[in-house]
């Protein structure tokens, strides 16, 4: 990935002083393109070298020039994540200093969707918008002091039964994403209590329109996410494969830019075609993890490319060379959730998913596909287990006979004092 630097210096004689040399690998002009379906750098440096608009091709589209503007039929929501929790004296509350480390984007035909989906993207341990058991002590505070979980505060005013006007009041949130707030948290209400087989194909559709996940349904209706999942499909309920194409479908278009919504009745693309193995992406930067997993990722789909094969990858962070459109055959910009890896496998059914390449995420994951069936390429998911569970590998240490240190897993202060 290239780095945009910002450079302050002082030229004093010819000579120059740099004092100054920020680092930036935000990609801006990548962002605004994924988010648009319009690759404005590539335009921009056309432009630049003397071409018009009518004589550049949108790469994209792969059917118009350039002079036409994008026209959307969907929502992208951008929505930054923030590793504040670790540490003990960062203040949370949120102004005009740059304080996340990454960002997710999803796409969807409804901001509901759009934003449950991007909340779960974030990859937290948080299930959306609502549904997430967390409780504030002062709302009001957290209401009018914007911060890093501020949003989760809405869900428990609403579920409060604090009226938009008071929101709007304490947060100064335009109205418009609060009433859809509200949506959310009268689509929970409307499933909460229930039992599953009292939920209909009505109240589903409705419910995954709003981007309810089957975790979330079942926290709402106590029952396992699978048995959700089989119900879902049961009553007809899946969602269809939509493309970016810049053109809100008012032209035909051979983009390669998908990404997966409930508010559809027809696949807009070719599905389950042969020789396609997926590629897990890596999800948001965050501490501990960047470029490098994208990397292993986007050389993976390289690999995948030259053998003949062709390339599937999944994932949602928009800075990411791997979310660029011309990278692989098919780019899923989205969750990289169990639900959502199985939603898209049984759409394509490929022969195999690589999850080694991506990090800690695809890993988590690499056991939950196993069980489901999904052909896991590369290295055993069950030794990944091994290596990945603590207690398994010293347990193997201790088998074969391997000295290891000392070491016991805690969880307080108290208890890591009394081992040392």
């Amino acid at each position: 990935m290239s780095a945009i630097f910002n450079m302050l210096s002082i030229q004093i004689r010819d000579d120059y002083r740099i004092i100054e040399v920020n680092a930036r690998l935000s990609r801006s002009s990548a962002l605004a393109s994924k988010a648009t379906g319009y690759p404005l750098a590539f335009i921009a440096t056309k432009l630049a070298l003397g071409y018009a608009l009518n004589e550049i091709e949108n790469n994209i589209t792969q059917q118009t020039s350039a002079c036409f503007e994008p026209a959307l039929d969907y929502v992208a929501l951008k929505f930054p994540r923030w590793d504040l929790q670790k540490f003990q004296q960062v203040s949370t509350r949120l102004g005009s200093e740059m304080k996340s480390v990454g960002e997710v984007m999803s796409l969807g035909r409804s901001f509901e969707e759009v934003l449950q989906k991007s909340i779960r993207m974030l990859d937290v341990g948080l299930d959306g918008f609502v549904c997430n058991n967390l409780h504030f002590d002062d709302l009001e505070k957290e209401l009018s002091e914007p911060t890093d979980k501020r949003n989760f505060a809405i869900a428990e005013a609403l579920q409060n039964n604090y009226s938009v006007d008071q929101i709007h009041h304490l947060t100064k949130i335009t109205k418009w994403f609060l009433y859809k707030m509200k949506n959310i948290v009268d689509n929970e209400n409307k499933i909460k209590g229930n039992p599953l087989g009292k939920i209909d194909k009505e109240l589903m559709t409705e419910a995954k329109q709003n981007g309810f996940s089957d975790k979330q349904i079942g926290i709402l209706t106590n029952t396992d996410h699978n048995v959700v999942r089989n119900y879902r499909k049961e009553l007809g309920v899946v969602p269809v494969v939509k493309q970016i194409d810049t053109l809100a479908a008012e032209y035909p278009a051979q983009t390669n830019y998908l990404y997966l919504t409930y508010h559809g009745i027809d696949n807009d693309i070719e599905l389950a075609q042969n020789d396609q193995i997926a590629v897990l992406g890596s999800g948001p930067y965050r501490i501990g993890s960047s470029v490098e997993f994208d990397w292993c990722c986007v050389t993976a789909v390289n690999s995948i490319n030259r053998s003949g094969k062709k390339s599937i990858m999944i994932n949602c962070n928009p800075e990411t060379v791997s979310t660029d459109y011309d990278i692989c055959d098919k780019l899923y910009f989205e969750e990289l959730t169990l639900e959502r890896v199985l939603d898209i496998f049984d759409k394509e059914k490929p022969e195999g998913v690589i999850v080694s390449t991506g990090g800690q995420v695809p890993n988590n994951l690499a056991m939950k596909l196993h069980n489901e069936g999904i052909h896991i390429l590369g290295t055993s998911p069950k030794q990944i287990d091994n290596a990945e569970s603590r207690h398994k590998f010293s347990q193997i240490l201790d088998k074969i006979g391997v000295d290891q240190p000392e070491w016991e897993e805690v969880t307080t202060l108290k208890a890591a004092k009394k081992f040392f």
